[in-house]
Protein backbone atom coordinates (compact mmCIF):
# COMPACT_ATOMS: atom_id res chain seq x y z
CA UNK A 1 0.00 0.00 0.00
CA UNK A 2 1.86 3.26 -1.02
CA UNK A 3 0.96 6.06 1.73
CA UNK A 4 0.50 9.74 0.91
CA UNK A 5 2.97 11.54 2.47
CA UNK A 6 1.57 13.88 5.06
CA UNK A 7 1.86 17.39 6.00
CA UNK A 8 4.14 17.95 8.72
CA UNK A 9 3.33 21.42 11.03
CA UNK A 10 5.59 22.35 13.35
CA UNK A 11 3.59 24.08 16.67
CA UNK A 12 6.15 26.75 17.42
CA UNK A 13 3.90 27.39 20.79
CA UNK A 14 5.29 24.23 21.98
CA UNK A 15 8.80 23.79 20.63
CA UNK A 16 12.06 25.05 21.25
CA UNK A 17 13.31 27.97 19.17
CA UNK A 18 15.66 25.66 17.47
CA UNK A 19 13.40 23.11 17.16
CA UNK A 20 12.12 21.60 13.31
CA UNK A 21 9.13 19.31 12.40
CA UNK A 22 9.78 16.09 12.81
CA UNK A 23 10.07 13.70 9.59
CA UNK A 24 6.93 11.40 9.57
CA UNK A 25 9.80 8.42 8.37
CA UNK A 26 10.80 8.74 11.66
CA UNK A 27 7.65 8.52 13.80
CA UNK A 28 6.78 5.32 11.19
CA UNK A 29 9.96 3.80 12.28
CA UNK A 30 9.19 4.21 15.80
CA UNK A 31 5.76 3.10 15.45
CA UNK A 32 6.93 -0.30 13.82
CA UNK A 33 9.40 -0.71 16.50
CA UNK A 34 7.27 0.27 19.97
CA UNK A 35 5.89 -2.84 22.09
CA UNK A 36 3.00 -0.91 24.31
CA UNK A 37 0.52 0.97 23.19
CA UNK A 38 -2.43 2.61 24.96
CA UNK A 39 -5.70 2.57 23.48
CA UNK A 40 -8.50 5.34 23.94
CA UNK A 41 -12.34 4.85 23.23
CA UNK A 42 -15.26 6.34 23.95
CA UNK A 43 -17.81 4.61 25.84
CA UNK A 44 -21.79 4.65 24.44
CA UNK A 45 -22.65 6.81 27.19
CA UNK A 46 -19.64 9.27 26.71
CA UNK A 47 -17.18 8.15 29.12
CA UNK A 48 -13.34 8.04 28.14
CA UNK A 49 -11.88 4.26 28.33
CA UNK A 50 -8.26 3.91 27.72
CA UNK A 51 -6.23 0.14 28.10
CA UNK A 52 -3.06 -1.09 27.01
CA UNK A 53 -2.21 -3.24 24.10
CA UNK A 54 0.00 -4.65 21.56
CA UNK A 55 -0.09 -3.02 18.17
CA UNK A 56 1.19 -3.01 14.62
CA UNK A 57 2.41 -0.51 12.41
CA UNK A 58 1.81 -2.32 9.03
CA UNK A 59 1.38 -0.80 5.46
CA UNK A 60 0.33 2.93 6.80
CA UNK A 61 -1.70 1.95 9.42
CA UNK A 62 -1.73 0.25 12.72
CA UNK A 63 -3.36 -2.85 13.71
CA UNK A 64 -4.76 -4.09 17.14
CA UNK A 65 -6.77 -7.09 18.22
CA UNK A 66 -8.86 -7.96 20.94
CA UNK A 67 -12.04 -9.85 22.17
CA UNK A 68 -15.26 -9.19 20.54
CA UNK A 69 -16.83 -8.62 24.16
CA UNK A 70 -14.00 -6.50 25.70
CA UNK A 71 -14.46 -3.08 26.59
CA UNK A 72 -12.83 -1.40 23.50
CA UNK A 73 -14.59 -3.77 20.89
CA UNK A 74 -17.95 -2.46 22.76
CA UNK A 75 -17.50 1.38 22.39
CA UNK A 76 -15.85 1.01 19.07
CA UNK A 77 -18.94 -0.66 17.84
CA UNK A 78 -20.69 2.36 18.98
CA UNK A 79 -17.95 4.91 18.24
CA UNK A 80 -15.03 4.52 15.51
CA UNK A 81 -13.02 7.13 16.61
CA UNK A 82 -10.01 6.45 18.52
CA UNK A 83 -6.40 7.19 19.45
CA UNK A 84 -3.49 5.44 20.06
CA UNK A 85 -0.09 6.34 21.69
CA UNK A 86 2.91 5.14 22.25
CA UNK A 87 6.30 6.52 23.80
CA UNK A 88 7.84 7.09 26.71
CA UNK A 89 6.83 8.54 30.47
CA UNK A 90 10.23 10.76 30.50
CA UNK A 91 10.33 14.52 29.95
CA UNK A 92 14.34 15.35 29.67
CA UNK A 93 15.72 11.76 28.02
CA UNK A 94 15.77 12.14 24.20
CA UNK A 95 12.46 10.76 22.97
CA UNK A 96 9.35 10.65 20.87
CA UNK A 97 5.89 10.67 21.97
CA UNK A 98 3.75 9.36 19.42
CA UNK A 99 -0.76 10.17 18.89
CA UNK A 100 -2.60 8.56 16.08
CA UNK A 101 -5.87 9.63 15.56
CA UNK A 102 -8.26 7.62 13.11
CA UNK A 103 -11.29 5.48 12.95
CA UNK A 104 -11.08 1.83 13.93
CA UNK A 105 -12.49 -0.58 11.01
CA UNK A 106 -13.04 -3.94 11.55
CA UNK A 107 -10.42 -6.17 9.35
CA UNK A 108 -12.21 -9.40 7.60
CA UNK A 109 -9.73 -9.93 4.39
CA UNK A 110 -8.42 -13.28 5.23
CA UNK A 111 -5.13 -12.36 3.26
CA UNK A 112 -4.73 -8.76 6.22
CA UNK A 113 -5.50 -10.98 8.86
CA UNK A 114 -2.12 -13.49 7.89
CA UNK A 115 -0.05 -10.44 7.43
CA UNK A 116 -1.17 -9.13 10.75
CA UNK A 117 -0.19 -12.30 12.62
CA UNK A 118 2.69 -12.95 10.99
CA UNK A 119 3.98 -9.55 12.31
CA UNK A 120 2.91 -9.94 15.69
CA UNK A 121 4.67 -13.32 15.70
CA UNK A 122 7.79 -11.66 14.17
CA UNK A 123 6.81 -8.68 16.46
CA UNK A 124 6.23 -9.79 19.69
CA UNK A 125 7.54 -13.64 19.49
CA UNK A 126 5.98 -17.40 19.40
CA UNK A 127 3.58 -16.76 22.13
CA UNK A 128 1.74 -13.84 20.00
CA UNK A 129 1.78 -16.76 16.85
CA UNK A 130 -2.09 -17.15 15.84
CA UNK A 131 -4.02 -19.06 13.58
CA UNK A 132 -6.44 -17.03 11.48
CA UNK A 133 -10.01 -18.60 11.43
CA UNK A 134 -13.32 -17.36 10.58
CA UNK A 135 -12.36 -13.51 10.23
CA UNK A 136 -10.53 -13.49 13.35
CA UNK A 137 -7.04 -14.32 14.65
CA UNK A 138 -7.03 -17.35 17.83
CA UNK A 139 -3.85 -18.02 19.22
CA UNK A 140 -2.69 -20.56 18.13
CA UNK A 141 -1.51 -22.38 21.56
CA UNK A 142 -4.61 -22.48 22.81
CA UNK A 143 -5.57 -24.47 19.76
CA UNK A 144 -2.50 -27.07 20.07
CA UNK A 145 -3.58 -27.83 23.49
CA UNK A 146 -7.32 -28.02 22.50
CA UNK A 147 -8.29 -25.26 24.47
CA UNK A 148 -11.68 -23.43 23.99
CA UNK A 149 -9.78 -20.23 22.48
CA UNK A 150 -11.72 -16.87 22.35
CA UNK A 151 -11.18 -14.87 18.64
CA UNK A 152 -9.65 -11.67 18.57
CA UNK A 153 -11.37 -9.51 16.56
CA UNK A 154 -8.54 -7.13 14.48
CA UNK A 155 -9.01 -3.35 13.55
CA UNK A 156 -6.92 -1.05 11.26
CA UNK A 157 -6.57 2.14 12.24
CA UNK A 158 -5.17 4.42 9.20
CA UNK A 159 -4.41 7.71 10.41
CA UNK A 160 -6.02 10.98 10.23
CA UNK A 161 -4.21 13.61 12.19
CA UNK A 162 -1.00 12.36 13.92
CA UNK A 163 1.44 14.51 16.54
CA UNK A 164 4.69 13.67 17.88
CA UNK A 165 6.24 14.95 20.69
CA UNK A 166 9.95 15.35 20.52
CA UNK A 167 11.98 16.06 24.35
CA UNK A 168 15.07 15.91 25.62
CA UNK A 169 17.60 18.80 24.83
CA UNK A 170 15.24 19.74 22.09
CA UNK A 171 11.37 19.91 22.24
CA UNK A 172 8.97 20.06 19.61
CA UNK A 173 5.35 19.60 18.76
CA UNK A 174 4.62 18.35 14.93
CA UNK A 175 1.27 17.15 13.89
CA UNK A 176 0.83 15.29 10.49
CA UNK A 177 -2.54 16.00 8.45
CA UNK A 178 -3.05 13.51 6.33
Amino acid sequence: MTMKQPVAELDSRFSSANATPIAWATACAQMEQAEVFWLSTVRPDGRPHVTTLLALWLDGALYFSTGAGEQKAKNLTHNAHCTLTTGSNTLNQEGLDLVVEGAAVRVNDGVKLQRVADRYESKYGSHWRYIVRDNALYHAHEAERGAAAEAAVVYEVAPTTAFGFGKGAVFSQTRWRF
